[in-house]
């Protein structure tokens, strides 16, 4: 019996050993990356034209005629958000610095915590740890890091929208943090049509609803700025900057600098039309025709992600964050393919895929691009790989889900008694004679 108990005790204490190794890993590397920080010198420039919003609705000024900085940059988001910034109007921008960093590295952790719990991965005794390691580590990744060097709200919009993902479908609360989202800084409404075409009917309206609020709330308290903003403004691409740097890692930053333009025109539109039809597609073969495959819903979530981001014409490298949950998705699978034990390839196609996925979103591949090596558009084609890693990666992985996909809707083959654990070869799904529900 003591020999039992024991046992029980370490099984026990191998959570928490694991959790306090974790807080260390973490800890060092949030103290390395608050060091590179202070030499890098941020400016939180973002930080700061949010503030200068906040004191123009705070003040009574006109929120869209500001500029700010060196660059001169303008307020691009609706009114609402220029709201929710007026309290920074009156703090120091040394005060909002520290605020603005603190918040973000919280806001992290929760969508550390929301991506475990999308993916179900791992389990609930190791998710502590897990939250840890990806929010001490995932200040490398460089969505996140510019996301933090500029005093972006990315990481609010995608908590917000992952929050939203793993309510359960019998929550009245669907859809509110999509339309939340939306109506903070709109690409985000990408989601509700795909709550449209998966048939959840009431969450697409609590969104639709969540979003339209915001827009009456900043129509009855900023007017004149609501009507230039959902009239003129949110069109005007040119307020937001230049598509063509390697800052733009949408489609149509890429086929700028590919065909050396600075308007491609109908050939990029009809490219980022096709690109979101077949996205939005495969998210809702992952949802409505994979019932059997393994995290078929956060699949789908990933999947509308990378197309909203793909298909937007400006999305910055900041806005890439969705590499977040994808990373914690990818190490679900490599973790569930670890445990098959399938030989040769079949057990390592996750893991080497996860650390792919990391080694693109950690490689600040686009700032290496020689500044003197293009003036406008003008980029040797030697530099296109680097100067559009993440688009790249973003078609890569819609072909990546195109395949799983492929493999769940495919009649299931005839038992192979011959392999490990009744695991096919593939090592997605297991070979059976019954039929697939």
């Amino acid at each position: 019996m003591t020999t039992v108990n024991r046992a029980i005790g370490a099984v026990r204490a191998a959570p928490r050993r694991t959790t306090v190794s974790a807080a260390a890993v973490a800890v060092v590397s949030l103290l390395a990356y608050a060091v590179l920080r202070h030499l890098s010198h941020v400016s939180m420039v973002d930080a700061m034209v949010y503030q200068a919003e906040g004191d123009a609705v705070a003040h009574g000024r006109d929120l869209y005629e500001l500029r700010v900085g060196a660059y001169a940059l303008p307020a691009t988001y609706p009114p609402f958000s220029a709201m929710l910034f007026a309290p920074a109007a009156f703090l120091s921008f040394g005060a909002l610095r520290v605020l603005v960093t603190l918040v973000n590295l919280v806001e992290l952790a929760v969508v550390a915590a929301l991506s475990c719990k999308l993916a179900g991965w791992p389990s609930r005794p190791l998710r502590p740890a897990a939250v840890l390691l990806v929010t001490g580590l995932g200040v490398w990744l460089e969505p996140v890091w510019t996301t933090l060097r500029y005093g972006q709200i990315n990481l609010l919009i995608l908590a917000l929208v992952l929050w939203d993902l793993t309510l359960p479908e019998s929550s009245r609360l669907k859809g509110v943090g999509i339309g939340l989202a939306a109506g903070l800084k709109v690409t985000p409404g990408f989601f509700v049509v795909y709550l449209l075409l998966t048939r959840r009917f009431r969450a697409a309206a609590t969104a639709a609803a969540s979003c339209a609020l915001t827009v009456l709330v900043g129509l009855l308290v900023l007017p004149g700025a609501s009507w230039d903003f959902w009239t003129k403004d949110l069109y005007d691409t040119t307020r937001v900057g230049k598509e063509y740097i390697v800052d733009n890692q949408s489609l149509r930053g890429m086929a700028d600098r590919l065909l050396h333009s600075t308007h491609t025109g109908t050939a990029t539109v009809l490219l980022a039309a096709a690109v979101a039809v077949a996205g939005l597609a495969l998210a809702v073969l992952a949802e409505r025709r994979c019932p059997g495959m393994p995290r078929a819903h956060a699949w789908a979530g990933m999947t509308v992600a990378i197309t909203m981001v793909l298909v937007s014409p400006i999305s910055w490298t900041h806005h890439w964050v969705w590499c977040v949950p994808l990373l914690v998705l990818l190490a679900a699978e490599a973790r569930a393919e670890r445990r098959r034990g399938l030989p040769g390839w079949a057990g390592h196609r996750w893991r080497v895929v996860l650390a792919g996925t990391a080694l693109c979103f950690c490689s600040f591949a686009m700032w290496f691009v020689p500044h003197k090596a293009w003036h406008g558009v003008q980029m040797s084609y030697w530099f296109e790989p680097a100067a559009s890693v993440y688009p790249l990666f973003g078609l890569a992985f819609l072909a990546l889900v195109a395949v799983r996909v492929h493999r769940w809707t495919r009649p299931l083959p005839p038992p192979d008694r011959s392999e490990p654990h009744g695991a096919s070869a593939l090592g997605d799904r297991p070979r059976a004679t019954t039929a697939r529900p």
